[in-house]
């Protein structure tokens, strides 16, 4: 009992950060119905600001309360930007144009960052992976008999961290006017516009909201990796992806769930069957769930004309 209660505290630790990479995901797909395939790499230049800034600080200041809230700052505003940049400069440009030239060009970014960043040129890091600073000083936060269950620090902290910024997105998107706006435009880009709604600004809006998440997921995961990458950005980006389509791609809450019930398969694979199943059972649970309900658990599967 003690071992099945660890896994899911491990599982759902896990879950919860696949759960903001895939909101990132669900939510351009709301918008524009492109899965921005580059949402992945943003995650990984999002951590490598929060490198360069935990670097910045120092030793002492970047385990400081404050450190840590500069090092997420930073990278989540700095990601926003980059989210900006991609929009107006890459995706704006094919707005009108076939959904399939848009999707190569995310491809395309994609792969721009991740093998970019593998540069040793100037700002660029290099191929090699780089130990993430240790800005939360692991320790066990609560322990249960004869250490049958452990809690750690950074699980409670990535738990809340997470939570909390779902709660905010929640409250963004079902409680605001910009929220209404998203959901507008969502419906149809076109007539949303007619409605006198600036949809480019929306559309901005969502793409810089959906990096910053990244970015603040992928400090949480660099955090329990204790690694940065530049190719971490495709392995957790496609495994968001999967949770993002298992709960119904376009759906918030399914989002959440998917990533949840993803990292809870993960976590239950390594510890009752063999790690090197993970990925495996993974992309099968989402080809289960795609021959049962081939719009996701919350997704719609709607009609198209030909």
């Amino acid at each position: 009992m003690s071992q099945l209660l660890q896994h899911l505290i491990n599982g759902l630790a896990a879950g919860t950060i696949y759960a903001l990479v895939a909101l990132g995901y669900t939510m351009v797909y709301g918008v524009l119905k492109l899965i921005n395939f580059a949402h992945g790499d943003v995650m990984m230049v999002g951590v490598y600001m929060g490198y360069a800034t935990a670097f910045a600080l120092g030793r002492e200041a970047q385990r400081s309360l404050w450190g840590v809230v500069v090092i997420f700052a930073v990278a989540m505003v700095g990601c926003a930007l980059l989210g900006f940049l991609i929009e107006r400069f890459a995706y704006r440009p094919l707005r009108e144009k076939p959904r399939l030239t848009a999707l190569i060009t995310a491809i395309g970014i994609s792969f721009a960052l991740s093998y970019g960043f593998q540069l040793d040129i100037g700002f660029l890091p290099g191929a090699s992976p780089r130990a993430f600073p240790e800005v939360i000083v692991p320790s066990e936060w609560f322990i249960v008999g004869d250490r049958d269950v452990v809690v750690w620090n950074w699980q409670v902290i990535s738990f809340l961290i997470a939570v909390g910024l779902m709660a905010a997105l929640q409250f963004l998107v079902y409680r605001t006017r910009f929220g209404k706006a998203m959901r507008a435009v969502s419906w149809d880009h076109r007539t949303a516009a007619l409605m006198g709604i600036p949809t480019d600004r929306i559309i901005a809006l969502t793409f810089m909201l959906s990096s910053a998440l990244a970015a603040g997921a992928g400090l949480l995961y660099a955090i329990k990796d204790t690694s940065v990458s530049p190719l971490m950005g495709l392995y957790v980006g496609l495994k968001a992806f999967v949770a993002a389509v298992i709960g119904g791609i376009g759906n918030v809450p399914g989002a959440v769930v998917g990533a949840l019930l993803l990292g809870l398969v993960e976590e239950f694979v390594v510890g009752y069957a063999a790690s090197t199943w993970r990925d495996a059972v993974a992309f099968g649970f989402l080809i289960l769930v795609l021959l049962v309900k081939p719009g996701g658990l919350f997704g719609r599967v709607a009609a198209e004309k030909v």
